[in-house]
């Protein structure tokens, strides 16, 4: 007994079979994690160090080159990268793709914190593996006219922040911009210099005088007490009223010296969004989180506590990345209705049988249902990428369906004579090797995507599992779940049915005429496919590439940098001009802009930062060309700014890798002076080659700044410490 006759014999057991994996399919297309890419791990650690304010150069030095050597020696490292700036630097320790990052991340850690004790005093640190949960999946920003930024921020951290980290898949909720309050102490060196007193016993005073500590224990009357001393300030007249100095003569108060005021603490980064100063606040998600549902979620809880948010401050959302998710999902969705409708037409139009037509339908939605049950047990999401390779399968699953109805149904009218069933089993049977054949090749084409290593095989990796997966499923309903449908509902009477109507009379004609036209001549075949394969290759020489499909989006990334040493205030200036090009967008529904800062974090200047702008829906003109327009806009109105526009994809893979450009070209040397004129040169040379839009030098000058030479014979004249 062949296999083929053995489940027909168990017909209703496989069919039930098949009907619990479509069916847990279903359940399991809920259950599944929904986010923008892949859950990749990339091979890559970000160690961000902060010294406070000392020159590039001893950052380097004292801070950097200690952290790279101690970080060298973990196992697995397979290069390094540094970026260093006035008191801050990155560090990005790049491993072999496969490797434990989660391990990686922690031996990280544990290197630092062996040297930080040789480090400067005051020196912090922060590691972070690199994957897309290190970007925000929504975010949000506060602006008022009737609020300061202080409320904004004290806002945003202590009533939204804590809500919306409640909201099931959030990692955590990050906060941008606003200012933060101070007491500002206005020292008046002639009354200081009276009392005979220094800045340093003000400050050692105010310390003291503001401390909340347990100073031990206390048993009495059968409890235990926990003693607390409580200095700290309870109001304004207080902090005036602080001692100085106590004498048998009197006491110095604060207010004899100085003057204190309210006031907010220096701010060397700027935000905003849509003109108007505001705090921006970003949820990031779960490596397992819902990013649909975390939106969804977060949209919910704002309405929640929206009576908790003063009159007079508007919230509007920047940025959403579920939206482009679930427009990924309807994308989907409408490719396999439109298989399925195509489908459904083809078969009555041919085979004109609703009962053929059924069973084809029906094995799409089933296959797909199987599938997600897979992506499901394997632990993987719906994704751009999987969502994609089910969207692609979606004509091969139909097409095996079809191929194995005709061939049952053209076996079954060709013997009007004898049981339909038994013409269904033995055209089963006959069409199992094609029909494997066939699929084996189209799954072996698939095959060789999920070896691909590096970032293209990280991400394809998810698309070639997806499509292969759907074949095999779609294989083996077609070979087996199809002609036991088949066998159960076709009808003596469907035997019967004219197999060809008028129109199908009508193609075969044209086609056997024009076929044997051709097996006459056959050097027409040749002289047709010759332009044919030469246009082909033509185009291959000339058709663009690159690692993502060109698509809209619906927003992009504007990086830039002004001039380096440009202080807030002037950056600042130009980039309101940059503001106002995009106020004057029509595409243009919304922006956020930081300075000094990034959205996907990093070492920054005042001098650099980046926008995100939001488009409106459609219909309007493309992305391509909106950006275009407002590149050429900023270079013809602001030519001191340099400008990088991308779209949010791309520039999300450039932050991952630590490499936004698609090449790259390292020099080294031990000569400073050679190092920073070669580039120049390199650059000049690289930026005559085709198709090359953009070169970027590499050469970021950290900025001015003001050296003092301390005279140490003079200061110690002056009775002075030179370190003062």
């Amino acid at each position: 007994m062949s296999f083929t006759a053995w489940a027909h014999g168990h017909a209703r057991s496989i069919l039930f079979l098949f009907g619990s994996l479509a069916l847990a399919g279903a359940v399991a297309s809920f259950l599944l994690p929904v986010s923008l890419f892949p859950q990749v791990s990339f091979p890559r650690v970000r160690i961000t160090l902060d010294s406070g304010d000392r020159p590039a150069e001893q950052m380097t030095v004292e801070v950097t080159t200690p952290v790279e050597e101690a970080v060298r020696a973990i196992p697995g490292v397979r290069s390094l990268r540094s970026t260093t700036s006035r008191g801050t630097a990155e560090i990005s320790v790049n491993f072999n793709w496969g490797e434990d990052m989660v391990s990686a991340m922690l031996q990280c850690q544990s290197q630092v914190n062996k040297i930080l004790p040789s480090l400067p005093t005051g020196t912090s640190f922060e590691v972070e593996r690199m994957d897309p949960t290190v970007f925000p999946v929504i975010a949000y920003s506060l602006t008022s006219d009737s609020h300061s930024l202080i409320e904004l921020r004290d806002l945003a951290l202590y009533t939204l922040r804590p809500a919306l980290s409640t909201v099931s898949g959030v990692a955590r909720v990050g906060v941008q911009g606003g200012r933060v309050e101070e007491y500002r102490v206005t020292v008046d060196p002639d009354k200081l210099q009276s009392f005979n007193m220094t800045l340093a016993d003000v400050a050692s005073a105010l310390s003291a005088s503001n401390v909340l500590v347990a100073v031990g224990r206390l048993e009495q009357y059968d409890k235990l007490y926990l003693v607390v001393s409580d200095t700290r300030f309870k109001n304004f007249d207080e902090i005036e009223h602080t001692v100085l100095r106590s004498t048998p003569d009197g006491v110095v108060l604060l207010d004899d010296v100085a003057t204190v005021e309210h006031s907010a603490e220096p701010q060397w980064v700027r935000v905003t969004a849509d003109g108007h100063d505001a705090v921006l606040f970003q949820v990031y998600q779960q490596p397992s989180g819902n990013t649909v549902e975390i939106a969804r979620g977060i949209k919910a809880k704002l309405r929640e506590i929206r009576k908790q948010i003063p009159e007079g401050v508007k919230i509007a959302d920047w940025y959403d990345q579920s939206e482009l998710i679930i427009a990924s999902e309807h994308s989907t969705r409408d490719a396999i209705v439109i298989g399925m409708v195509l489908a459904a037409f083809v078969l009555l139009i041919f085979l004109r049988d609703w009962k053929v037509t059924l069973i084809a339908i029906l094995t799409v939605p089933a296959v797909l249902a199987a599938t997600i049950l897979l992506l499901y047990v394997l632990k993987m999401s719906f994704n751009i990428m999987t969502l994609g390779g089910m969207a692609a399968a979606v004509g091969l699953i139909i097409d095996d369906a079809i191929v194995m109805v005709e061939h049952i149904v053209r076996r079954v009218r060709a013997a009007r004579e004898g049981d339909p069933r038994a013409q269904v089993l033995s055209a089963a049977r006959e069409f199992t090797n094609p029909l494997a054949g066939s699929s084996a090749a189209t799954i072996i084409i698939f095959t060789p995507l999920a070896f691909l290593s590096g970032v293209t095989g990280a991400f394809f990796k998810a698309l070639s599992l997806t499509m292969a997966a759907s074949l095999i499923i779609s294989f083996v309903v077609a070979w087996l779940a199809v002609p036991i449908l088949c066998a159960r509902l076709l009808k003596r009477r469907d035997a019967e049915i004219e197999e060809h109507g008028a129109f199908t009379h009508r193609v075969h004609q044209v086609y056997r005429d024009n076929m044997q036209r051709l097996l006459r001549q056959p050097r027409f075949v040749i002289a047709f496919l010759v332009p044919l394969l030469l246009l082909g290759f033509i185009a291959f020489k000339n058709v663009g590439s690159g690692f993502m499909p060109i698509m809209d989006e619906g927003g992009f990334v504007l990086d830039y940098i002004s001039p380096p040493g440009t202080s807030l205030a002037e950056t600042d200036r130009l980039l309101r001009q940059v503001e106002s090009i995009l106020q004057e967008t029509p595409e243009v529904q919304t922006y956020s802009r930081r300075t000094g800062l990034q959205l996907g974090g990093g070492v920054t200047e005042a001098n650099i930062g980046d926008f995100f702008v939001r488009l409106k829906p459609f219909p309007r003109r493309g992305i391509e060309e909106v950006m275009n327009d407002v590149r050429d806009e900023i270079e013809k109105r602001i030519p001191g700014l340099q400008v990088e526009l991308l779209q949010l994809m791309e520039d999300l893979i450039g932050d991952l890798t630590a490499v936004p450009q698609p090449i790259e070209i390292k020099l080294y040397s031990d000569d400073e002076q050679l190092l920073r004129m070669l580039p120049a040169r390199v650059a000049d040379t690289i930026s005559k080659v085709r198709g090359v839009i953009e070169v970027k030098t590499g050469i970021v000058p950290a900025g001015d700044a003001l050296n003092i030479q301390v005279d140490r014979v003079k200061v110690a004249l002056e009775g002075m410490d030179p370190e003062a």
